[in-house]
């Protein structure tokens, strides 16, 4: 099992230089580095990758976005977006990240201060994601629509209206409440970020404060039991496109089962281990049923709690 704090230390020195300590670029690559690092059951880690995506592309793709987020406050949302898939494109194979980096650029997006303190840091809340997605425009629709081209992600699916293979729509937004019943990242965008704040971002910070009062932090095995909070409360959406709901909802049944499992402890005791193990391998064999979009949502929820120092990291 890896350590986080020492992957924390290998990865830091090659985020680039402009991407300061703490701030969205580094967070950014930070959160995709720890998500993916996490061996969260169905989805490619340390030991577990799949034929067209490797863990070292993840971790090259979550330092290849960092100067895109960077950037992101100030400019459009839609060039943010597709300079940060267009820069992982470079250094993978297949789509590895446009569900994170949809998810993560509008909280990059959140400019610093207010009308009375403009040098203060940017303050994350529903509220700043609601205002920074409504000023998107045409041109913001065209560009993610072009993102979405170049990362060509699998079970998209087809859509009477704004269906990603043909026309950017002039709305963005209003193809995103389109496609908010199918698609997680989506819902997000359309209705506010609210789920994420109350949920996974509010459990990630409650599960480390818990940790750290006990005999400190497993950051991996907080990340994996937010994972599966995750998960088990709201069906995969790429799971729902590509395997149906049926099977979505039997996979959130047994995330739950494996939160049983390990009782209240936040450490990662063996029969925890093992039970999310076995998930992992049901996931797998004899077909892979890959949780990916909860994985995007886990990233989001690192982001923040990064980009808020709640997660105690050594650098």
């Amino acid at each position: 099992m890896l350590d986080a704090n020492k992957v924390i230390l290998a990865v830091v020195p090659h985020i680039p230089a402009e991407c300061r300590p703490w701030g969205r670029g580094w967070c950014a690559a930070l959160a995709c580095i720890l998500e993916a690092s996490a061996p969260k059951p169905g989805n490619v880690y340390p030991g577990a990758e799949f034929a067209d995506l490797s863990y070292d592309e993840l971790v090259a793709c979550g330092i290849a976005i960092a100067p895109s987020m960077e950037r992101a406050p100030g400019r459009p949302l839609g060039r943010t977006v597709l300079d940060a898939v267009g820069a992982s494109k470079k250094v993978t194979r297949a789509n590895a990240n446009l569900g994170m980096i949809l998810a993560i650029a509008p909280l990059a997006a959140v400019p610093d201060g207010d009308a009375f303190s403009p040098s203060t840091p940017a303050v994350l809340t529903p509220a700043a994601l609601t205002a920074v997605l409504a000023q998107m425009s045409p041109t913001d629709a065209a560009d993610v629509w072009q993102a979405i081209a170049i990362a060509q992600p699998g079970g998209m699916g087809t859509s009477e209206q704004w269906d990603v293979a043909g026309s950017p729509p002039e709305d963005l937004l209003a193809a995103m409440r389109l496609a908010a019943s199918r698609d997680s990242i989506a819902k997000l965008w359309a209705h506010g970020y609210n789920d994420l704040f109350a949920g996974a971002a509010h459990e990630l910070v409650a599960e480390v404060s818990g940790a750290l009062l006990a005999s400190g932090p497993d950051l991996f095995a907080i990340i994996v039991r937010v994972f599966l909070r995750q998960l088990a409360r709201q069906p995969d959406s790429l799971i729902v496109r590509k395997h149906g709901h049926a099977v979505a909802v039997d996979v959130s049944i047994r995330a739950a089962a494996v939160l049983a499992q390990a009782g209240e402890s936040h450490a990662g005791t063996p029969a925890f281990w093992a039970a999310v193990a076995a998930f992992d391998e049901h996931l797998r064999v004899p077909t892979r049923i890959n949780p990916g979009t909860t994985a995007d949502l886990v990233a989001a929820a690192l982001y923040i709690s990064l980009w808020r120092r709640q997660i105690p990291v050594a650098v």
